[in-house]
C-alpha cells in the first residue's frame, strides 16, 4: 500500500509587508542590529530585503514606485507581518497535499530574483512557491517555497548579525478564538502536531522554530503590546528571535535610540517601532 505523502512543518521565512516604504523598513532593520542583503527584485514586480540565519530568515518585503500596480493583492494587508512561509523540497508534492485536504489554492508557481553574491558573481534566487487558499489565511499568506537556488540565499556572511540573532524562534498568530485560528494548521500537518497549553494558547513546532496561536491577553502579556490597528480578527502579530548574546541586541538598540522593555534576560520591541511587529529577543 502506497504512503500517502504529509508534510513536515518547519518554518523557512517570514514576510513583513512594508509596502512603498522599503528604504524606511531596511534602515529600521538595520538599527535593529540586523545585516540586510542588498535590495532585491523579484521578476514579480515586488522587491526586498532579507535578513539571513542558519535556517530561516526574515523578509522585508515592498515595491518601488515604478511597480505599485504589481502584486496589488500583497499590498492590501496590514503593514506588518503578513507570511508564515515553510519549508519543502517539492511544490508539486505539497500542491497534491493540500488538494486532498482541501486547502489549495493556485497551483505552484515559479519566479526568481537576480543577486550578486560575496564574491561579486551574479547569480539567480529562483523559487517554486505553492500557497494554501487565502481565504483560509486572514490578513496575510501562508505558503510553501522550494528553494531551487539555496546557495544563492544562505551564504554564510550573510548570516552574521550585530545584534548576534541566530534564528527565528516563534512566530505569533494572535486570535479571539487560538483554537480556530489553528485549525487550518492541523488540516495541514496532521492534529497531533498542535499541542494546547495550561495557559491557553496552541503550539505547533516547526523545526527550529514554533508557531503559536494565542489570545491578546497572552501575547500582550508576552510581547507588551499589540499593533494599534488590531481589531480583534486573527493576526499574524509577533516574532521571536534567538540571539547569541542579549548584550548584542540592546548595544544594537542603544547605538539606534530605539526604545525597549528588557525584563529576565528578554529585551522586548513594540510593534510601533518595527513596521507594525511585536519583536522579542532572548538567549
Amino acid at each position: 500500500m502506497k504512503t500517502v505523502y504529509s508534510p513536515q512543518p518547519q518554518l523557512d521565512h517570514v514576510v513583513i509587508n512594508v509596502a512603498d516604504q522599503l528604504d524606511e523598513a531596511s534602515v529600521r532593520f538595520r538599527q535593529l542590529g540586523f545585516q540586510l542583503t542588498e535590495r532585491g527584485h523579484h521578476s514579480l514586480g515586488s522587491s526586498n530585503h532579507l535578513a539571513i540565519f542558519a535556517d530561516n530568515y526574515l523578509e522585508l518585503l515592498g515595491y518601488e514606485p515604478q511597480n505599485a500596480s504589481q502584486r496589488a493583492e500583497l499590498w492590501q494587508a496590514p503593514i506588518g507581518l503578513t507570511g508564515l512561509v515553510w519549508k519543502t523540497e517539492d511544490a508539486s508534492e505539497e500542491f497534491r497535499h493540500l488538494e486532498r485536504q482541501d486547502l489549495d489554492g493556485d497551483e505552484p508557481a515559479e519566479f526568481f530574483r537576480p543577486v550578486t553574491l560575496p564574491n561579486g558573481s551574479a547569480s539567480e534566487a529562483r523559487f517554486r512557491t505553492v500557497r494554501l487558499r487565502p481565504a483560509l489565511v486572514p490578513n496575510g499568506r501562508s505558503f510553501f517555497c522550494q528553494h531551487l537556488t539555496p546557495a544563492a540565499v544562505w551564504q554564510t556572511v550573510w548570516q552574521e548579525h550585530p545584534n548576534g540573532v541566530e534564528a527565528i524562534s516563534e512566530f505569533v498568530i494572535v486570535a479571539q478564538d487560538p483554537a480556530y485560528a489553528a485549525q487550518v494548521y492541523s488540516h495541514l500537518f496532521g492534529a497531533g502536531r498542535i499541542r494546547a497549553c495550561p495557559d491557553g494558547a496552541f503550539v505547533l513546532d516547526a523545526a527550529t522554530a514554533t508557531v503559536r496561536f494565542a489570545a491578546a491577553e497572552h501575547v500582550e502579556q508576552r510581547f507588551g503590546t499589540l499593533p494599534d490597528d488590531y481589531d480583534g480578527s486573527a493576526r499574524m502579530a509577533a516574532l521571536s528571535f534567538r540571539t547569541q548574546d542579549i548584550k548584542k541586541v540592546k548595544a544594537s538598540l542603544l547605538l539606534s535610540k530605539i526604545p525597549f522593555d528588557e525584563q529576565d534576560n528578554v529585551i522586548v520591541i513594540a510593534p510601533g517601532q518595527a513596521f507594525n511587529v511585536a519583536l522579542r529577543f532572548h538567549q
